[in-house]
């Protein structure tokens, strides 16, 4: 990238501190004079970890929303984001599980889109969705959903390079955007983890939101009497308490470094849902405990079955259940979860997104009859460790 380019990072929503906006950090260090704009921020939220860099929001911003409200906004956020000032930026990135590939950059600006998921309750997860709300309820979202299916697709032809998080969601973006991908797994922070002497409980850490199912961890452990930690909150969080057995344990949300400690205690972590890549099984390889996991989804990229973990075939308590009795988790070298977890660290996606870059700048060059000009680099970004 030449010397002066300006970037900016656009991220969905930052309102809380999950998944996604840990990748989202990761791009922060990558490029650490970029502007950041988002449709929705709560500092407090986000624990002030953006605290220190200039965050744009949208119009909605007025409403103050936050992790508990943002999301009666839905049908608004692709307006918001389209509105979005990014004049006079030459490179933009966006980390989007919704909206924020949306965004409407500069004629000659060069827009990379990593891709958590095409906005599941819209796409893959719709039927679902709807199953769950009442007639009126079901006829108003399926038209929203509607509406929302036709701007993503024409927004995302506008997107010059899209990064896939795994091969689940490389498929998602060609099947439903008609775009190719390029997988970059998300950053993990495995230094972050240290392998201890495992303890009884096993350990679901996730969002309690309904697509996590994490009632079929709860009602298999009923069942199996075996001690369960659910480590998280959320919208389902109040159900699932009064589902749970009295081996079945919650912590709410922790911080990070207890987050760490609960998952090196772990007998192993429990995964019911489709994950998309899903970083808390890598960080439990990364603690050096195994993971046993729905065979769905970016986990079968993760996991090493039968050598860091154990899958079952069927999101339930039944299948669970079996699994759980089946595989000897504490005969699981922690070494070679850990080694398998490394294949994830920061310094790889750096690498690895460098090079989407340079070939996004590239390709764009090559399309304006750059190819007398020596290409430009990405020298805008942080070099990697």
């Amino acid at each position: 990238m030449q010397e002066g380019s300006r970037v900016a990072l656009v991220h969905d929503f930052l309102v809380d501190v999950r998944g996604a906006e840990r990748v989202f950090l990761a791009l922060c260090d990558l490029f650490p004079q970029a502007d950041l704009f988002t449709a929705v921020y709560d500092e407090q939220g986000t624990e002030g970890r953006f605290a220190h860099r200039t965050v744009h929001t949208s119009y909605l911003q007025r409403l103050r929303p936050s992790a508990r409200t943002f999301r009666a906004l839905l049908p608004l956020y692709p307006a918001a984001m389209e509105s979005l000032d990014l004049r006079g930026y030459d490179l933009v990135i966006s980390s989007s599980s919704a909206w924020a590939h949306g965004v409407i950059p500069d004629e000659d600006a060069v827009h990379v889109c990593y891709c958590h998921n095409p906005f599941r309750y819209a796409w893959n997860a719709r039927q679902e969705t709807l199953a769950a709300r009442g007639p009126l309820g079901r006829a108003a979202l399926g038209a929203v959903f509607q509406r929302w299916r036709q701007w993503d697709w024409i927004a995302a032809q506008r997107v010059d390079a899209y990064v896939a998080n795994s091969q689940t969601t490389k498929r998602r973006v060609a099947r439903y955007f008609g775009r190719e991908a390029t997988v970059l797994h998300p950053p993990v922070d495995v230094e972050r983890f240290t392998p201890a002497t495992p303890g009884d409980a096993y350990v679901v850490l996730s969002e309690l939101m309904a697509h996590k199912r994490i009632e079929v961890a709860v009602r298999a452990f009923n069942e199996l009497r075996l001690p369960l930690l659910v480590v998280g909150n959320g919208p389902d969080a109040r159900r699932l308490h009064r589902l749970a057995g009295p081996t079945v344990s919650f912590t709410g949300r922790v911080s990070d470094s207890e987050a760490a400690r609960i998952l090196a205690r772990a007998q192993a972590l429990v995964v019911t849902a489709t994950e998309e890549f899903g970083i808390a099984a890598v960080e439990a390889q990364a603690a050096g405990r195994p993971v046993i996991a729905l065979r769905e989804g970016g986990l079968r990229e993760t996991v090493i079955e039968g050598e860091t973990g154990a899958f079952f075939d069927a999101p339930e308590p039944e299948a669970l259940a079996e699994v759980v009795l089946a595989f000897d988790a504490l005969a699981v070298d922690p070494a070679a979860c850990v080694a398998n977890a490394r294949r994830f660290d920061t310094a790889q996606f750096r690498r690895g997104l460098r090079s989407v870059v340079d070939l996004a700048l590239d390709g764009l060059g090559a399309r304006r009859g750059a190819r007398r000009r020596p290409p430009r680099r990405s020298r805008g970004l942080a070099r990697p460790v």
